[in-house]
C-alpha cells in the first residue's frame, strides 16, 4: 500500500512536560470507570478455533472503527486552532506522505490521514481479505502493527488535548474501556514498540491493572467491552 510507504515520526516539541496535576485523566474518580467489569486479559486471548490472522483482523478492524468513533465525539473541539499540532504530552507527531515528505499538519488533519488511510486498508480485499480461499498477505501482520501505531496516536491525543470534554459529554467509561481493550490486545501480540506507547505508561499502568477490570465503578451498560465484529470469510 502506497500511504504505508510513508510515515510517522515523533519528535519532542520543545515543551516542559505538563505535572502530573495537569493529568486530569489519572485522577482516580476518572480511572475506575468502564461501561463493562469484563476482564480483558482474558478477552484478548486467541481462540483455539480461530486462525491468527482472522483474530488480528477481526479486532483491528473494530478497534479502528471504535477509535474513529471516539475520535468523532470530540472532533468538533479538535480543530486547526485549538490544536495546531498532533501533540501529546511533550511529544509531537508529524505525517511523511508516500514520498517520504514531512506533512505539516494539525491534530485533525493528522487524525484524518490516520482514518483514511487504514479504512482504505481494512477494505482492501487483497490486505484484509474476507472472500473464502483469498489469503493473508505475507505483509499482514506488519501493516496491523502500523495501524495499531496511529490508532495508539489518536487514543493518546484525544486523552491529551480531550479529555475535559470527553468528562462533559460522560464518555470517558467508553474511552477508558476502549484503551484497556486495545493495550491489552497489542501487549498479547506485541502489537506495538514499548518505546512507542511510553508516553502513556502511567495511564497505562493505572487502567491495565488488574487484567484491565476498573476499580469498582461502571458507567453504564455492562457487556464485552468494545467486541471483535466477525471477521469471518465468506463460504
Amino acid at each position: 500500500m502506497d500511504w504505508l510507504m510513508g510515515k510517522s515520526k515523533a519528535k519532542p516539541n520543545g515543551k516542559k512536560p505538563a505535572t502530573e496535576e495537569k493529568k486530569m485523566y489519572l485522577e482516580p474518580e476518572y480511572t475506575k470507570s468502564r461501561i463493562t467489569d469484563v476482564g480483558f486479559k482474558e478477552l484478548v486471548v486467541l481462540p483455539r478455533e480461530i486462525d491468527l490472522n482472522e483474530w488480528l483482523a477481526s479486532n483491528t478492524t473494530t478497534f479502528f472503527h471504535h477509535v474513529n468513533l471516539q475520535y468523532s465525539t470530540i472532533s468538533e473541539f479538535c480543530t486547526g486552532e485549538a490544536c495546531q499540532t498532533m501533540a501529546v504530552c511533550n511529544t509531537q507527531y508529524y505525517w511523511y506522505d508516500e514520498r517520504g515528505k514531512k506533512v505539516k499538519c494539525t491534530a485533525p488533519q493528522y487524525v484524518d490521514f490516520v482514518m483514511s488511510s487504514v479504512q482504505k486498508l481494512v477494505t482492501d480485499e487483497d490486505v484484509f481479505p474476507t472472500k473464502y480461499g483469498r489469503e493473508f498477505p505475507s505483509s499482514f501482520e506488519s501493516l496491523v502493527k502500523k495501524i495499531c501505531k496511529y490508532l495508539f496516536h489518536v487514543l493518546a491525543h484525544i486523552y491529551w488535548s480531550h479529555f475535559k470534554e470527553t468528562l462533559a459529554l460522560e464518555l470517558h467509561g467508553h474511552l477508558n474501556t476502549l484503551y484497556v481493550h486495545f493495550i491489552l490486545f497489542a501487549r498479547e501480540f506485541n502489537l506495538l514498540d514499548p518505546k512507542e506507547t511510553a508516553i502513556m505508561d502511567d495511564l497505562t499502568e493505572v487502567l491495565c491493572s488488574a487484567g484491565g477490570r476498573g476499580g469498582g465503578g461502571g458507567d453504564g451498560a455492562s457487556g464485552g467491552g468494545t467486541g471483535a465484529q466477525n471477521h469471518v470469510k465468506e463460504r
